[in-house]
């Protein structure tokens, strides 16, 4: 058995034309990846360096997320219609472009916008990249390259922090944009040598890009994101004027893709009880992953007693276990299949919530270390798994806005853990000053949000086993 699996590893590594197939792909995943989590370290320098306020410069991530989040899957069906190599490389190319003028920025203002076209590249960075991996690999090898790219994407979270706070403390702030010129550049030469050339049917037989659709999508996440980010964890009339809009933009979405002759999303595609239970389950897993981010620097830093700088460190093991977690969970999908593995995945998620949820606050960084690798290594499980599960039976023509619906499941759960689960820790915690809160009112906060987290992936896993034993 070991001979055949490291068989397979090689048989994707060492053909030339899939050894730089997966390469472009899954830089273009970690270049998109890398772009949300380096910025986030820069803000307290950008704030200094623009004289700016925190709201203020909280809009060089909020527009990058916005852009990805209102546009992955406009640009995926985009790449369906015209071509995905052709669309993937004008992506790689805004992104290489805007990330230069990011690093030139004379002004917040210039940032902020040059950040949203960073994240229209972004966005079709992410939603091509998953969906060229069938043209790129022999079908039952797709677990196996799924797993590459979540590596790769897990790496450029992890590798973020650690090495935008590199570049600032040693070239300044612009560094954390210029370093992806480079990087972006050699990706886009070898996605243009290595991809497969991808010709969209002729224009009398493809379907034109349903542009209302895509209006009012964007306009309805637009809204939703909006109204789940703003506030800093108030929720008042604005954020339920935005949940209104959204809600009437959602109405208007679906009426205009009912009369459509060529609809953005077909709706009859949600008769699929495997992808609706996928697009579910990510965006519950994705809600729990951000519980972590939003709890633990918190729990770390007032409960534990940690120094800023250990605090990084230890934030970073999560997303390290995923990577490394990743491309195992890629070939154990080729061998056992996905939907085993999409449950292993959640249990494990399981088991690290429960755990975060019960565990005594004597035990120390270890006893919040090992459920945190439980909790990533079990979503790096469930994320290779699902992905391959879609992704392997959708038709070659709608393999753009399908990964497109996929990410965007992901971004959605996760803009909603930041809001639903920063609700949940504040309230368990009494208290919305945590800088000077008590390490047991964090702790109390802390369980209570992994007791919920727990509950999530406990649905997950009944969705999961009621409609993937179906098949």
């Amino acid at each position: 058995m070991f001979k055949s699996i490291t068989a397979s590893r090689e048989d994707i590594i060492t053909q030339p034309s899939i050894k730089g197939a997966l390469a472009s792909l899954s830089l273009a995943m970690l270049l998109s990846s890398l772009g949300t989590s380096s910025a986030n370290v820069s803000l307290p320098t950008l704030a200094q360096a623009f004289n700016a306020s925190f709201q203020e410069v909280q809009w060089i991530v909020l527009a990058y997320l916005l852009a990805i989040t209102t546009l992955i899957v406009s640009v995926g069906r985009f790449g369906d219609i015209t071509g995905r190599k052709r669309l993937l490389l004008t992506g790689l190319a805004l992104f290489t472009i805007a990330s230069f003028l990011c690093g030139i920025a004379p002004a917040l203002g210039w940032l902020i916008a040059a950040r949203a076209v960073q994240g229209l590249g972004a966005a079709i960075m992410m939603s091509l990249s998953m969906a060229m991996v069938r043209e790129a690999v022999p079908q039952e090898k797709t677990g196996s390259a799924m797993g590459f790219l979540g590596s790769m994407s897990a790496m450029g979270t992890a590798l973020g922090p650690p090495v935008g706070g590199v570049l600032i403390a040693g070239f300044g702030w612009s560094y954390i944009f210029l370093i992806n010129v480079p990087l972006g550049i050699l990706t886009w030469v070898l996605s243009r040598h290595y991809l497969t050339e991808d010709r969209p049917e002729p224009k009398t037989t493809r379907a034109d890009l349903d542009v209302m659709g895509s209006l009012w999508l964007a306009l309805l996440l637009s809204a939703y994101a909006l109204a789940m980010t703003m506030g800093r964890g108030s929720f008042g009339m604005m954020n339920i004027s935005l949940l209104l809009a959204a809600s009437v933009g959602l109405g208007l979405f679906l009426q205009t893709e009912k009369k459509t002759a060529s609809p953005l999303i077909q709706l009859k595609l949600f008769r699929d009880p495997v992808l609706s239970a996928s697009l579910a389950m990510s965006a519950l897993v994705a809600t729990v992953i951000m519980a972590t981010l939003v709890v633990g620097p918190f729990y770390l830093f007032r409960t534990l007693g940690l120094e800023t700088a250990l605090v990084g460190i230890v934030m970073t093991s999560g997303p390290l276990v995923a990577a490394l977690t990743a491309m195992p969970s890629g070939r154990a999908v080729d061998r056992f299949g996905s939907q085993g593995i999409t449950i292993v995945g959640l249990t494990a998620m399981t088991i690290g919530s429960l755990t975060l949820a019960i565990v005594p606050t004597e035990f120390g960084i270890v006893a919040y270390i090992i459920p945190i690798a439980f909790i990533t290594a079990g979503y790096a499980l469930f994320q290779t798994a699902n992905t391959t599960t879609v992704m392997q039976s959708v038709q070659p023509d709608q393999r753009g806005v399908i990964s497109g619906m996929l990410n965007l499941s992901r971004n959605l759960g996760l803009i909603t853990g930041s809001s639903v689960m920063g609700a949940v820790f504040a309230i368990s915690s009494a208290t919305t000053d945590f800088q000077s809160a008590t390490g047991e009112a964090v702790a109390t906060g802390m369980r209570a949000t992994f007791v919920v987290a727990a509950i999530l992936t406990l649905i997950a896993i009944a969705i999961g086993g009621k409609v993937l034993s179906r098949r």
